[in-house]
């Protein structure tokens, strides 16, 4: 079943219906949905896209929480996939960038309950930035000194230090 032609209730609803639905349930039901879809434990990973200037490819999203809406390009990794494979689908699909990962991750970190975090430095070698509104209601190439304070506590920290390096 695609995304456009979801059910909910006994009726199809498009994916502004889904965001809608999927904001109001809360953080454990989302949970417990999620992990229906994915195995044992879930992967996300998250890769850090920059400009020519040095500059980080941040996201406000739609379907995180205000108060910690702005991430980096990510999302969690398919079955079977490569997590590099799943990093360079994710910003694909979420900004029309492609790009190339590394083989490393720079950070791995256990998320919350059963997840696993890993952050890949990734290249853009094409596309041009253009969002997937259902996913993403803003894009900034952020420097130092402009990473937004909505961010999640532990990811915050994170970006700041990528301009240490």
């Amino acid at each position: 079943m695609a995304w456009e032609d979801s059910w909910v209730g006994g009726r199809a609803v498009g994916r502004r219906g889904l965001v809608w639905v999927w904001r109001r349930l809360g953080g454990r039901v989302q949970w417990r949905l999620a992990r229906f879809r994915h195995d044992t434990f879930l992967v996300y990973a998250a890769g850090v896209v920059r400009d020519e200037q040095g500059r980080v490819l941040l996201l406000r999203h739609r379907l995180w929480p205000e108060y910690r809406a702005w991430g980096l390009p990510g999302g969690y990794v398919n079955a079977g996939e490569r997590l590099q494979d799943g990093v360079a689908r994710e910003i694909r699909e979420e900004t029309s960038l492609e790009v190339e990962v590394d083989g490393t991750p720079f950070h791995v970190a256990s998320g919350f309950r059963h997840r696993v975090e890993a952050y890949y430095e990734a290249r853009v070698t094409g596309g041009r930035l253009s969002l997937d509104p259902a996913e993403v209601l803003e894009a900034r190439w952020c420097g130092a000194d402009e990473v937004p304070d909505e961010m999640s506590v532990r990811l915050r920290p994170l970006v700041v230090s990528l301009f240490r390096s």
